[in-house]
């Protein structure tokens, strides 16, 4: 079973073409494109559908009434426990971004899911590292607790290491550098900051970049930071204001009296 959330679809030479269009679709925020190629008649199929109109709630506050058909659609046809546990996980993901973009509170909803995935999706598996990394994002984000949310994301850095998943490596590169910059640690978040910016650029992950270069920026001194936050400027525009979540990262300093 393939974890379609992160790696392994369309961005490495040799993949099928249709998991190619599919990747630079998702890559340049055109996630309800890259869904529409989809024929959600599988299991995996379903949950990649699904997977695609989850990010794209995240990324831009819109769709969550297609990411919700979709994930259905998804559970009804997964079989297997994996199947299960990565419709699961996508819930998770779901019920995560509408509590933390304030659209409805559903934090319950998300550890629940979460919980769930983590029943059915053995240890080692290749979807365990993303099942860890959200796990991560609800402990930082929601829980608001650093030690946990650092806890897995470690793991979810050494599963995605072992299951040569680069994309998932570039999102815990920025999280486990976000906290090192929290707690002071200027050349550790610099360097996690910067393996995630490389990462991304590398794999062509245009709507991740701009976050990637912004993220970089708060670790650097000027003139560096100022002409990494034009270059994310730059990148958040061209793909409409997205993601949404960043606008207030790029807004220039209010102005003293």
């Amino acid at each position: 079973m393939a974890y379609p959330a992160m790696s392994g679809y369309g961005t490495t030479a040799g993949d099928d073409p249709l998991q190619t269009a599919v990747w630079r679709l998702r890559s340049r925020a055109c996630w309800a494109d890259a869904a529409a190629l989809l024929e959600p008649r599988t299991a995996s199929a379903a949950l990649q559908r699904a997977s695609l109109l989850v990010e794209r709630c995240l990324y831009t506050e819109q769709g969550w009434a297609e990411a919700e058909d979709a994930l259905r659609t998804a559970e009804a046809l997964a079989q297997s426990d994996d199947e299960r546990g990565a419709a699961a996980c996508e819930r998770g993901q779901l019920a995560y971004a509408s509590t933390l973009l304030a659209v409805r509170d559903r934090a319950d909803e998300a550890r629940a899911a979460l919980g769930r995935a983590a029943a059915l999706i053995a240890p080692g598996a290749p979807g365990r590292a993303l099942l860890d990394f959200r796990r991560g994002l609800l402990a930082e984000n929601l829980a608001r607790s650093p030690q946990s949310a650092r806890a897995a994301y470690r793991r979810a850095h050494a599963g995605a290491t072992a299951h040569d998943d680069p994309l998932l490596l570039s999102f815990t590169w920025r999280h486990l550098a976000g906290l090192a910059l929290r707690e002071g640690e200027l050349a550790e978040a610099r360097h996690g900051f910067a393996e995630s910016l490389r990462i991304r650029e590398e794999l062509g992950y245009l709507v991740g970049t701009a976050p990637a270069l912004a993220s970089l920026a708060d670790a650097e001194s000027e003139p560096e930071a100022s002409r990494l936050r034009a270059e994310a400027g730059r990148l958040f525009r061209l793909l409409g204001g997205v993601p949404t979540w960043l606008a207030g990262q790029l807004a220039p300093p209010a102005a003293t009296a």
